[in-house]
């Protein structure tokens, strides 16, 4: 059973799935996060995934992650998010072998995950755009807000989310509203509630980022 629980590192998320006696996919859906996974003794980033990422998930194999807000791992990286989008990557491509060796050995005698994001601090800015976007605001008005112009704006996200604001804003979106419907709210006043047309579209939102319906994700149990 997936499970998760609050990092001591601000805003991020320790999650962990067991090993499993078959094989098994398992749909990860876009939210503007970066993922370091701990898996078969190795450690791997999983990059912004801009539409749900399949996965199969190996028998006898258990996932540790540390999921972070969005816009915070790419700084402690020092790689853009958007050269990592939709990718798993091994952390030794990004970290030398030497210091990614230490991590893993560190790992393997028991340590726990966080303290691969030793010396990480969030940048007030980053934090203040997915805040402004997250909101329901649009492109021009976030951009405004933070003293930034919309091309800067624009690469600002590049670098830290992966994608532009417009995307970034249509995954929060999809996001909140799934919420929503979790909670128990109807498709029809949720897709009001967040700003889509109609419920239609609302559906045709859910249906392009995450590939399945929305009845579907709100009946999953894994909330991921």
């Amino acid at each position: 059973m997936y499970r998760e629980r609050p990092s001591v590192i601000p805003g991020a998320v320790v999650w962990h799935t067991p090993a499993v006696s078959a094989e098994a996919a398992r749909r990860v859906l876009p939210d503007g996060c970066m993922d370091l996974l701990w898996t078969s003794g190795r450690l791997v980033v999983a990059g912004p995934d801009s539409v749900a990422y399949v996965t199969s998930i190996v028998p006898g194999a258990d996932y540790t992650g540390l999921r972070f807000a969005p816009g915070d791992l790419p700084g402690l990286l020092g790689v853009p998010a958007c050269e990592l989008r939709d990718r798993r990557v091994p952390l030794d491509e990004v970290w030398s072998a030497r210091r990614v060796r230490a991590l893993e050995n560190r790992l393997r005698r028991g340590g726990g995950i966080e303290a691969v994001a030793d010396g990480l601090t969030a940048d007030p800015v980053v934090r203040g755009a997915v805040a402004l976007i997250g909101g329901g605001l649009g492109v021009a008005a976030a951009a405004d807000r933070l003293d930034l112009g919309e091309r800067r704006f624009h690469r600002l996200c590049l670098r830290a989310f992966g994608y532009g604001p417009k995307t970034l804003g249509r995954i929060l979106r999809m996001n909140r509203a799934l919420g929503k419907a979790r909670a128990g709210g109807g498709f029809a006043q949720v897709a009001h509630d967040e700003g889509y047309a109609d419920q239609a579209h609302l559906a045709r939102e859910v249906r392009a980022l995450a590939g399945v319906t929305l009845t579907d994700l709100v009946r999953r149990t894994d909330r991921r």
